[in-house]
């Protein structure tokens, strides 16, 4: 599997799918969830509220709609509440089910952001080292996998992690 890491806006990644650091209403929010329905359209509301909501660590998929991707998966990432209450496993749940919904549909190009690191709290350092170990260690038909970083230090998390798991 290729990894990379990039600074962008998740919204134009012109991927097959493209992850959602979702709510477990998924029927939007602020931060990447906000941004993700409004470029998707209003379609994408519809198809969420269908899907009836979903739990911490699950994944679910829809159309991408207006967005350049195929497929939005939904991967609900866990609140951080001080690293006690299984905070870790959640966060590592979303990768793995994101990377099977992925192979579910036949995606083999995935960008994911960084989830459960804004609003809900996570920290930067510890989210990004369960998002690269789960991602290399869970097996998947994804040939690639894009970290699509908000902002440089982000980014700068991403690759230092990347670069590590290299050596």
């Amino acid at each position: 599997m290729e990894l990379e890491a990039v600074l962008g806006d998740i919204t134009l990644e012109d991927v097959d799918a493209i992850v959602n650091a979702a709510n477990s209403s998924l029927l939007g929010g602020g931060g990447v969830d906000g941004a993700i329905h409004r470029a998707a359209g209003p379609r994408l509301v519809e198809a969420c509220r269908a899907l009836g909501g979903c739990p911490e660590g699950g994944a679910k998929v829809t159309p991408g709609f207006d967005l350049p991707a195929r497929w939005i998966i939904h991967a609900v990432g866990p609140r951080w509440r001080g690293g006690g209450a299984g905070e870790a496993e959640t966060l590592a749940a979303c990768y793995r089910r994101s990377l099977a919904r992925a192979d579910e549909v036949g995606a083999a190009t995935v960008s994911f952001p960084a989830i459960s690191t804004g609003i809900f709290g996570y920290p930067l350092d510890a989210a990004t080292d369960i998002a690269v170990e789960t991602v290399c260690s869970t097996p998947t038909s994804v040939t690639t996998v894009r970290f699509v970083c908000f902002d440089r230090a982000t980014l700068r998390a991403y690759v230092e992690r990347l670069a590590a798991r290299s050596r």
